[in-house]
């Protein structure tokens, strides 16, 4: 009789009274990882919108200073311009290396000393 009333009860499952609770399960996991898909993504777009935002001030910075640049300087040294533009990896490789700070040189390892 306990067999019975086990399989009685899944097919009643089965044929959906349980199946329209499993759907409605399914549609609130979904609608949940929907949300966080959402929430991700606006944070996301923030984050993005404010290096854009500093991008943008970076480089008009950057033009402003270019023309400061191009007005103070004379004819000869903008003649000099495109050769530099021409091979610019050489003028920055120059002045990476200008600018980086000479490496510490690291102090001599100890002997591995065992206490036998």
């Amino acid at each position: 009789m306990l067999s019975t009333r086990v399989s009685h009860q899944v097919i009643n499952c089965a044929s959906g009274g349980g199946g329209v609770a499993i759907d409605n399960k399914i549609e609130q996991a979904m609608d949940l990882v929907k949300s966080h898909l959402m929430y991700a993504v606006r944070e996301e777009v923030e984050v993005l919108k404010e290096q854009i935002k500093e991008l943008v001030e970076r480089n008009s910075l950057l033009e402003r200073e270019n023309a400061l640049l191009k007005s103070l300087s004379n004819n000869d040294q903008l003649s000099q311009l495109p050769a530099q533009q021409a091979n610019p990896g050489s003028t920055s490789q120059q002045q990476a290396v200008i600018a980086q700070p000479p490496q510490p040189t690291q102090p001599p390892q100890q002997p591995n000393v065992s206490s036998a």
